[in-house]
Parts: structure tokens; sequence; C-alpha cells
């Protein structure tokens, strides 16, 4: 532990700092041999920092779950926190979460999101979007978006998506049958009533006739070929890809490292946006 993450500790122990700790890591305690890591870095914006992630185990009742995501609020960071504080509980409040992850996960995003927006007046008219990832029992990864922050997962060296990016322009069919318009200004990405940059979202009142809170929703397994799982906002995807991602620290061990080192290099490479990014290792042998 550095000097800077033992004085954050302290401070957050004595009750000195509110404030979320920019690094970390931990690990499984059912399955040793898997590791996560953080970092968050802030964008070169004049607005304070928007995004918020939760990295953690968590032990409900006889299981284990590893409860991963990264929210990057727009218009504000209010509805990002929320989403911090209540998505998950949301999700694990579903009757039949065990039997049936993936419906249970597309209930709670709606809920969550009816709860923002009956929240409006103290959160705000802003927004968010979401990826998440729960890990059930070292065995299955359940993972779920809205918006443009991304999933990719490593498999035998090789990188393989496993969220959707919410484009407007993909999905300018759909907006435009609930009443909205998509811009394609010259010099800018197309945008929602010429407005919002992702078609999906949490919260976002003033738009959200035009807009679909509808997550994509995809499972896999962990098997002996998977090596590491990123999660990390647009900052990060906007100058690199998916393979390039992987490829970057695909020989490092420490998951902390890894996504600090995912940051560094966003930012080296004129990423102007807040960049926030978890790495799951699963060290069963993979691209070493």
């Amino acid at each position: 532990m550095s000097g800077k993450e033992m004085l954050q500790k302290m401070k957050v122990k004595a009750g000195l700092s509110s404030s979320l700790p920019d690094t970390g890591k931990g690990k499984s305690k059912m399955s040793k041999h898997i590791t996560h890591g953080f970092h968050l870095v802030k964008g070169k914006s004049n607005h304070p920092m928007e995004d918020y992630l939760v990295s953690e185990f968590k032990q409900v009742e006889d299981s284990e779950l590893g409860l991963f995501a990264i929210f990057d609020g727009h218009m504000g960071r209010d509805v990002a926190s929320y989403l911090r504080s209540h998505l998950f509980d949301n999700i694990l409040k579903e009757h039949d979460f065990w039997t049936n992850p993936e419906k249970a996960i597309t209930r709670a995003y709606h809920i969550t999101d009816n709860e923002i927006l009956d929240k409006s007046r103290d959160l705000g008219r802003g927004g968010s979007t979401a990826v998440t990832a729960i890990l059930i029992n070292g065995q299955k990864l359940v993972v779920a978006n809205i918006g443009d922050s991304r999933a990719v997962i490593c498999k035998n060296g090789a990188a393989k998506q496993l969220s959707v990016d919410h484009e407007p322009s993909s999905e300018k069919e759909d907006i435009e049958s609930r009443g909205g318009f998509v811009s394609n200004i010259p010099g800018d990405v197309p945008r929602v009533d010429g407005l919002l940059a992702v078609a999906r979202a949490f919260g976002d009142k003033s738009l959200k006739r035009h807009l679909s809170s509808e997550p994509d929703v995809r499972s896999q397994n962990i098997d002996d070929d998977t090596d590491f799982l990123i999660l990390a906002s647009d900052g990060l995807w906007k100058v690199m890809t998916n393979q390039e991602a992987v490829d970057l620290i695909k020989s490092i061990r420490d998951a902390r490292s890894a996504a600090k080192c995912l940051t560094e290099e966003a930012v080296s490479r004129k990423s102007k946006d807040d960049i926030s990014c978890i790495v799951v290792r699963f060290d069963r042998g993979g691209c070493f």
C-alpha cells in the first residue's frame, strides 16, 4: 500500500474524509485466484468528476457475489451516486435473482430508473450510463448495460465485448418513433435531440420520452479459458480498441496495476473525459 493510499484509508477510518478512494483492489474469499482492482482519473473538463464505481465481493446467504459497476454521470453526478448506492440492492431484492438473474436485472434497472425520475427534484435532471457485472460464485458472469460504458472479457488472449454501445445513430428509428430526433452536426457526434450522445440512460427526465432505459443483458460462464474482465467508461474506449486494451494488460498479474495501466494509457492518448476502469482477473493459467 502506497503512502497516499494509507493516508486516505486513515482519513476514512477517522471520519475525516467522505470521498471515495480513486484506486483499490481486493479478492474473492471463495475463489482465491479471482482478484479485482480499480482506478479512476478525472478528465480535463471544467466540471467535477462525474464517475462512480462499485468493485467488491459480497457474501449473500450461502453464495458469494462479485459486484462490479461503472456509472458515468452527465449533467451532474447525483444520478451516478444514486446508482452506486441503490442499483445492486434493487437487483438482489428481486425474488427470482437466483433462478433467473437476467430477468431480475432487467426489472431492477427499470425500477431504479423510475426511482430516479421520481426523485428528480432532489437528484436533478441529469442522468448516467451504467455497466454492471455480477459474478456468481466465481462461475457465472452476468453483464448488463445502458449507454456506452463497456464490458470486455479476455478469453485465451482474445477480446470479446459483452456489452452493447447504445449510440443514437444505431437507434435512430426508435428515437424518432418516440418523437425525438438525432442530430448529425459536422464535427460532433450524433446526439439525441441535439443534446445527449447515448440512446439509453438512467434519468435525464427532460429527454426521457425519447430515451430508453432497457438494458442489454448477457451471461458468460467462467471457465479455464477465461483470463480477465475489463469494465471501463467511454473515456477509455474512445481512444482504445477492445483488443488493444486486452493486449496492454495481459501480462500484468496485479488487477489494480492493470486498471491503472489502462487509465494512464488512455490519458497518454489524449482522452479528455473522466476515466474509470475495473479489472477482474481469473488467474487459471490464461495468457501468460
